[in-house]
Parts: structure tokens; sequence; C-alpha cells
């Protein structure tokens, strides 16, 4: 395109800018990352649908620390992403690694009866 633009040759200077502000609009558009959606929280009953497990399970789960979840007073919430990302993945743990002194206590809370070797 000549850098001098008299009337004349005004429409394909419209044209021509035209052309190259959608071929930017369109770089822009892939250099940009795509916008993750929203988080949404979610109750225990849209997380039995997610898993497909009846309610205890889920507890169960939760108390183990196999399942994402937060717990806000006496409720239980979700993020649909994580059930999704846990169940896609397979992961059998959700925890991090725990010093064996956690596990001991764990292992002591969860005894009904203490053995006689447990003092």
């Amino acid at each position: 395109m000549d850098k001098e633009i008299t009337f004349e040759k005004l429409p394909e200077a419209v044209t021509y800018l035209t052309e190259q502000l959608s071929a930017i609009k369109e770089i822009v558009s892939a250099l940009r990352p795509p916008i993750p959606e929203e988080k949404s929280l979610i109750g225990i009953d849209e997380a039995c649908a997610i898993i497909q497990k009846a309610k205890p399970t889920i507890y169960a789960l939760v108390r183990k620390g196999i399942v994402p979840a937060y717990k806000r007073g006496k409720k239980l919430y979700f993020y649909k992403e994580e059930l999704l990302q846990w169940v896609e993945s397979g992961r059998k743990g959700a925890t991090t690694a725990i010093s064996s002194e956690e596990q001991l206590a764990m292992m002591r809370q969860e005894v009904r009866r203490k053995p006689k070797s447990i003092k």
C-alpha cells in the first residue's frame, strides 16, 4: 500500500486497514490464553451424582482424605472440576505424605477397642 493516501484511494485504504485489523485480532486471540471457567461449588447430592457413589461412601472417603472436599460448619462442599479431575486421574489419595506420628495417631483414633499391645 502506498504511503500517500489521496481522496481517490480512500476506499482502498479503508479496506486495507480493515483487513489488517482483522488479521491482528486473530493473532491476538490466538496468543491470549483461554479464560478459565469459574469454579462452581456443589453439594453432597451433586457430588454423589458425579462420583456415582452413595452419601455414606462419600462421607467416608472425605473423612479419610481420599476425595477433595471443603467443610464449612456442618456442610461439605466440592468443586465439580476437582471431583472430575479426581475421577479421571484415578488417584488413590488426596493427602500429602504424612509423618509416621500422624499416621499412628490416626490409627489410634480409628481403633474401637484398645488392643493389649498398644498402651
